[in-house]
């Protein structure tokens, strides 16, 4: 199978580039998820392009002075773009201002999935892409500053609410500290009030487009909650990333078993074969559902403002992936392939990674370079999710980097 980086086509990656990095000089970038659509979408936060600022016609410290201006200056109308700094600044979170004001600002600003959105994809003021391009420029105290910033998201966790055994969950919290209730299956599938979540009068509770539990994970036993009891919904973009969260638990096996359940239960070739909107007509998303699948079925995951990007298995024996601007291609070989996991003795779980010939040192991501220089990468799959026919078992070697354990320091 042969596939083609997104949006890697030489000639318009340099003009939407280009054309994106000027205007984020002179506007403030606008939320992605806002209820007005002023036609800029922030897509410089990548430390994969860096190297080729450039070659694109872009000075990265132009394009750093504009995210910096994004995270330190609020415009007037936050709400539509730029972001809410001032309040994040103050109290490490966004917070509704007081109880009389609980609702209107609830619903309209969308405060507390405003900040695990930040948090996990970095396009507010959490820090998590912009601590990563500071790093990349050695801007030692803005990389440390940032980073502290993308941890805000713990003032909204809660250790006090549970459902379905477990307890500890994102709450939306006022400015004197105290939580505003919310029920964790609000906005989730088994939502008892079967409320709509987007924006109207109805949302009053500062959640948008997706529960709680879509984030609020911090050990496996919650994870398999989600996964199994059906909190997760393939249909809606916020629950993606779940399948592929056991990486960071050295459980890369159930990753790979619960991706590929992913594409055998809820993707087919009938007329219900995608199982959501997939958005192609929005901007920026371009076709959440179909990328989805694009990915899991070469058995990849990207990971957003980093250069890695989680591994699994492919769904075939090999594929060519082409990046048009590096002109340059990478092979991914599936070894011992020989089925997908439907039958018993298939062998779908990575047991060794090799990159050019070289043992890689984690059977959990690969490092973007693969995909700029090109290269081949050779994955050794075996059969059992114990990892019983290696010595080295199941487990990753070295875990995909997170902030909250030391990773990307």
């Amino acid at each position: 199978m042969a596939t083609r980086v997104p949006g890697c086509n030489r000639t318009t990656l340099h003009s939407r580039r280009k054309q994106y990095a000027h205007s984020a000089l002179t506007v403030w970038i606008t939320t992605a998820h806002a209820h007005i659509q002023t036609g800029y979408e922030l897509i410089i936060k990548s430390g994969r392009w860096g190297s080729h600022s450039s070659e694109l016609g872009v000075s990265n410290d132009d394009l750093y002075s504009a995210l910096v201006t994004n995270a330190e200056k609020q415009p007037d109308n936050w709400n539509l773009q730029g972001r809410q700094t001032e309040v994040w600044k103050k109290y490490g979170m966004h917070c509704g201002c007081d109880e009389k004001q609980r609702r209107i600002e609830l619903w309209i600003y969308r405060l507390c999935s405003r900040r695990y959105l930040g948090a996990f994809w970095g396009k507010h003021q959490t820090g998590l892409s912009k601590c990563r391009v500071a790093k990349g420029l050695n801007k030692t105290e803005d990389h440390e500053k940032y980073a502290k910033r993308a941890s805000n998201f713990l003032n909204s966790w809660d250790d006090t609410v549970s459902i379905d055994g477990h307890t500890g969950f994102i709450q939306n919290r006022f400015q004197n500290g105290t939580f505003n209730f919310t029920d964790p299956r609000h906005c989730s599938i088994h939502d008892p009030l079967e409320s709509t979540c987007y924006l109207n009068a109805i949302n009053t509770d500062g959640f948008y487009e997706s529960s709680t539990q879509s984030f609020s994970v911090q050990r496996l036993s919650p994870l398999n909650i989600r996964v199994y009891q059906g909190y997760f919904d393939v249909s809606n973009e916020p629950s993606q990333q779940m399948p592929f969260m056991y990486h960071y638990a050295d459980q890369p096996h159930k990753s790979t078993k619960r991706s590929r359940e992913v594409i055998s239960k809820f993707y087919n070739l009938t007329d219900t074969g995608i199982p959501g909107n997939d958005d192609s007509e929005m901007m920026w998303y371009s076709g959440a559902m179909a990328s989805y699948a694009a990915f899991y079925l070469i058995g990849l995951y990207p990971l957003p403002a980093t250069r890695q990007i989680l591994l699994s298995s492919p769904w075939f024996p090999s594929v060519n992936i082409t990046n048009a601007f590096t002109n340059t291609t990478t092979t991914i070989n599936a070894i011992n392939f020989n089925g997908n996991g439907n039958s018993s003795g298939d062998r779908v779980y990575v047991r060794n990674v090799t990159v050019n010939g070289q043992t890689w040192k984690s059977r959990c991501w690969l490092d973007w370079d693969v995909f700029e220089k090109g290269g081949v990468v050779d994955l050794v799959l075996g059969e059992y999710e114990d990892g019983s026919e290696d010595e080295d078992g199941a487990g990753c070697g070295d875990l995909p980097a997170s902030l909250s354990t030391g990773g990307y320091a």
